[in-house]
């Protein structure tokens, strides 16, 4: 026992000499602290863009939600259905029934163009054209200010997301929709999903806006049971009128985010990685110099009796330190700065936009500390080598 323990004691002590050290190269070593915590708050803030992006799509979806569209059709936009074909669609047997019949909602999905707040550049928004049942198929959706829109009016209500991210969408405000100008009666929230960056209205007066005729894209339905699914699905996709593919709508959501999430995860990534190699070069000089201005202690604890593993790792140990010091100070940036902030950005498999809220969760503060004690890590161990391998009696010659 007496080995390990001495074993210990000279690490904590030659580490403890380091630390103390510290302030007397504290120009190198903050240098090292700041590269690392560029890294981390990069690597953070972009990850928690991808997974709000990413809550937002496929969050707060009910299991028992389900979406009907063309067979082949991998969005909603290059999907088609006949009045005929929703007809059967709504009468296939799992759907769920309210006091109107099937909770089933045929819907038209269109873009129109509006200024975005923050640039005043027109960008795509998805509006969407709902019938009756919609309020009851999505149960979270709540109007929050104003008033529903009228069935049979030229009027829209608006997601919470939409009013906060696009410029002129409050109640009383008109929006350009075809040739003529619809007001705004209402504004809704939708727990925190995907229709908030949404424009609602009457599916039929929107087909007479955009010439659409007795067409939809999508149905919209809430099943009687989750277990419900499969037959509901065989049910649709056995019958040889239709030509349908039947999804479980968080399943659709999720994979309508996939080449977005996929995009940022690469990117921040790859920029965080780039950093990592300055910052694992900082970390690199930092340790050298400390290793440097050590050289008399180091030698002198070796002829001590100290060895060589204690002096690695407590070198090891020193840089492990700044580096998480370094990780702790991104992190914390990144949740103050980027948690909640609201903004919106393009998905590609839409073509519209789509607001959402950074989403700085502990997950990713975890990741951003492990890249911190990574680079730490690479950063000290050559030094760490150096110093361990110091020639005791030129360095004692130099006292």
């Amino acid at each position: 026992m007496a080995g390990p323990i001495n074993w210990f004691l000279q690490v904590a002590s030659v580490t403890k000499f380091g630390i103390l050290s510290i302030p007397q190269r504290r120009g190198s070593a903050l240098a090292s602290v700041i590269g690392i915590a560029g890294v981390v708050a990069v690597l953070v803030s972009v990850l928690s863009m991808a997974t709000g992006f990413r809550k937002t799509m496929s969050g707060s979806i009910p299991p028992d939600a389900v979406i009907v569209l063309r067979s082949g059709a991998d969005s909603e936009m290059v999907s088609g259905l006949t009045r005929p074909d929703t007809r059967l669609i709504s009468d296939a047997p799992g759907f769920a029934h309210g006091p109107d019949g099937p909770l089933a909602s045929s819907e038209l999905f269109v873009i129109i163009d509006l200024p975005k707040r923050s640039t005043g550049t027109d960008v795509n928004v998805p509006m969407r054209g709902v019938e009756r049942a919609a309020f009851q198929v999505r149960d979270k959706l709540k109007v929050v200010e104003g008033r529903a829109f009228g069935w049979g009016q030229n009027e829209v209500i608006v997601g919470t997301a939409a009013a906060s991210q696009f410029a002129g969408m409050k109640i009383g405000s008109t929006i350009k929709v075809g040739r003529e100008q619809w007001p705004i009666v209402g504004i809704f929230s939708a727990n925190g999903g995907a229709a908030e960056s949404e424009v609602w209205t009457d599916a039929t007066m929107l087909q007479g806006a955009f010439n659409r005729g007795d067409s939809f894209q999508a149905v919209y339905g809430k099943l009687a049971t989750p277990g419900a699914f499969n037959q509901f699905k065989d049910a649709l996709t056995t019958n040889p009128q239709l030509s349908v593919k039947v999804e479980k709508q968080a399943d659709f959501n999720e994979a309508q985010s996939t080449m977005m999430t996929k995009m940022i995860n690469t990117l921040g990534v790859l920029v965080a990685g780039l950093m990592a190699v300055g910052a694992t070069f900082g970390a690199l000089n930092t340790m050298y110099s400390a290793v440097s201005a050590r050289t008399r202690e180091i030698a002198t604890l070796r002829a001590l009796g100290f060895g060589r593993g204690s002096v690695v790792i407590s070198v090891m140990l020193e840089s492990l330190a700044l580096a998480l010091i370094g990780g702790l100070l991104g992190g914390a940036l990144a949740y103050l700065f980027f948690n909640g902030h609201q903004t919106s950005t393009m998905n590609f498999q839409s073509f519209s936009q789509v607001a959402f809220a950074f989403d700085v969760t502990p997950e990713l503060l975890v990741k951003g500390i492990v890249w911190a004690a990574a680079i730490g890590l690479i950063g000290g161990f050559l030094p760490a080598l150096r110093a361990a391998r110091l020639p005791i009696a030129s360095a004692l010659r130099d006292l």
